[in-house]
């Protein structure tokens, strides 16, 4: 049985599928036009897509590990038990920009409500640590981001965060429960959160 939010979003992106067909040509602010304006503006656009795992059909625990913008060893291993957003950005990356205040506003969201969410960032491919340090204070991001010059996140992510921005949701035991592939909402984000964070309540 599908959740509420899950129908809800299932709706959505019906209807805003026959929205894009129509008129994504002429949306000039959306992730995938912005890629065929600026061919060589350096990142991979998502197209906005909503990827959500039966808790029956989700792959092992994700193992990520590095080191943080502020030189701290980060292990994904040391989150379990909470629901873990894990979002790749770049400062170079335009709709991670545009992205920002949606992340900030959920994670202020859940730590107001005293919830068991954990934002963790990954810094894809940044010139260096003091350049993402930087854009990090500027976004607001109060949250640990994983230093990743080399793409190696990709692995440790299997996979499933393939565009800048990208978002995943994992649950409980480290799982991916769900993945926004580009720039995510703050309402869409809460959604996928709140039905991964109500199974923890039904365990």
């Amino acid at each position: 049985m599908m959740s509420r939010t899950t129908r809800r979003l299932t709706a959505a992106l019906a209807a805003g599928a026959l929205a894009a067909g129509l008129g994504a040509c002429s949306d000039a602010d959306s992730v995938a036009e912005q890629a065929k304006a600026n061919p060589d503006a350096g990142y991979k656009a998502g197209d906005g897509s909503i990827v959500v795992r039966a808790e029956g059909d989700r792959k092992e625990p994700v193992e990520l590990e590095g080191d943080t913008l502020d030189g701290k060893p980060f292990a994904m291993a040391d989150h379990r038990g909470k629901v873990v957003v894990v979002n790749l950005w770049a400062s170079w990356c335009g709709p991670c920009e545009r992205e920002a205040p949606h992340l900030v506003a959920v994670a202020e969201r859940y730590k107001k409500a005293n919830k068991p969410v954990q934002m963790v960032g990954i810094d894809y491919r940044e010139p260096s640590v003091e350049t993402g340090r930087a854009q990090a204070e500027v976004w607001g991001f109060t949250w640990p981001s994983v230093f990743d010059k080399s793409g190696r996140s990709s692995i440790d992510m299997q996979g499933v965060l393939s565009t800048q921005p990208s978002t995943a949701v994992l649950d409980h035991e480290g799982r991916v429960a769900a993945v926004v592939q580009g720039v995510v909402t703050e309402s869409t984000l809460t959604g996928l959160v709140d039905d991964v964070l109500a199974e923890g309540a039904k365990g």
